[in-house]
């Protein structure tokens, strides 16, 4: 693939210095760059600027073929180009949709440049060109930044607001929370508790709890609705175990935002416990026991249910439940 790429690069640089045309062909890069796993982002845009800036240096005719000076002429490469008064310049120039996936993510991943004219650049711009592109395209590249900023050191509040603010628009909001449903791979826990940073998912968590193919966000869902609240990662931060030895550690920074849960304690347990999965059904036997003070006789109901689980670690807490039941039963007894 990266041959592909490079000759992508290379026949779009020449493109823009043939003199043929007014505007350069950026139609087999556009096709190429669909193409690729933007897992490795940071790959492919070092590859891609690398070989960009020496593919234009070297199909430039020399100055003195050059009759007049050229007119600069600045492309969706540019916004990762080495210069950054040049990335500023762009993103202040472009206009219209994002050619795909790759392009949008590129204009995302300015939010977190080491220039911060850029940033703001970036910030001013990216919801005007999320609004002329198409809403698939900002919804996938949205799910590979969600699921990366954390680690971007450099990314301000107000950077992050935008983002946001691209999350509620009506259109992208339904496509995500069908992507939370839908999808059978991905990130998609970590997608769910990004989203709770913004009320997308108010009134839709039942939904997905009941809904969504993978296991571990309905399991996430059901937590959500069990807890009252949605909590995500902030971010990351140094914290010192022994200053002696110089021993720390990385701790998450966990920030969270509560929810108006309509659906009873009892059903959700009904809900959760019937689940097909394991993963669903440990969540579900760990707020019967944080509860069983409260649900009176049902309790014991949904503590043998659970003792009698398939899954042993299901089956170990039930049997925990069970065991505790009957401590407070013995108390209680005349």
């Amino acid at each position: 693939m990266e041959d592909k790429v490079i000759s992508a690069v290379r026949e779009f640089a020449n493109s823009i210095n043939s003199g043929s045309k007014v505007i350069a062909d950026m139609s087999v890069l556009i096709d190429v760059t669909s193409q690729l796993s933007l897992t490795s982002f940071d790959h492919w845009e070092s590859l891609i600027r690398s070989e960009f800036s020496l593919a234009l240096r070297e199909s430039t005719p020399p100055r003195w073929k050059i009759w007049s000076k050229p007119t600069e002429l600045l492309t969706w490469l540019d916004v990762i180009s080495w210069d950054g008064y040049k990335r500023e310049k762009t993103l202040r120039t472009l206009s219209g949709a994002a050619p795909n996936i790759f392009f949008f993510s590129l204009i995302v991943r300015r939010l977190n440049d080491w220039v911060p004219q850029v940033r703001e650049a970036a910030r001013e711009k990216l919801l005007e060109i999320a609004k002329a592109t198409n809403p698939e395209v900002v919804v996938e590249a949205l799910c590979i930044a969600l699921s990366n900023w954390n680690s971007w050191g450099r990314i301000e509040e107000a950077d992050k607001k935008v983002l946001l603010q691209i999350i509620c628009e009506e259109q992208i909001a339904d496509l995500l929370r069908s992507k939370l449903i839908l999808s059978t791979s991905g990130p998609m826990p970590s997608l769910f508790s990004q989203l709770g940073r913004t009320p997308i998912l108010d009134g839709k968590i039942k939904e997905i709890a009941g809904l969504s193919i993978q296991p571990t966000v309905r399991a996430k869902a059901f937590r959500s609705l069990f807890e009252g609240r949605i909590a995500w990662i902030e971010g990351r931060k140094w914290e010192w175990t022994d200053v002696r030895y110089c021993k720390g550690r990385i701790k998450p920074i966990i920030s969270e935002r509560k929810v108006n849960v309509q659906t009873p304690l009892l059903d959700l347990l009904k809900m959760s416990a019937d689940d097909r999965s394991p993963i669903v059904r440990r969540v579900s036997v760990e707020f019967l026991i944080q509860e069983l003070e409260n649900l009176g006789v049902v309790a014991r109901e949904f503590a043998e249910k659970f003792a009698s689980d398939r899954s042993e670690a299901v089956a170990e807490r039930g049997r925990f439940a069970v065991k505790k039941l009957e401590e407070v039963e013995r108390v209680n007894a005349p």
